[in-house]
């Protein structure tokens, strides 16, 4: 990930769409009134950087294999 030295460089410019079917679009209104959720585009972008980070977290190369750290850890 590239560092930001300009914050204007944080500004949101760049637009990603997607669409949801009846199905998942009921399930997320449902959601959004029954835990009031007030900034739709707010919450799908918190949600979606929080699964893309611990996703890649989780990717993160290590120094020994999951098999190697559950040894350690017996």
């Amino acid at each position: 990930m590239e560092k930001i030295d300009n914050p204007h460089d944080l500004k949101r410019t760049f637009r990603q769409e997607f669409a949801f079917n009846k199905l998942e679009l009921a399930a997320f209104n449902t959601y959004c009134k029954r835990y009031k959720v007030r900034n739709r585009s707010k919450f799908i972008r918190e949600t979606l950087m929080v699964a893309i980070l611990q996703r890649l977290e989780s990717d993160y190369p290590t120094l020994f294999s999951e098999e190697e750290m559950r040894q350690i850890g017996d």
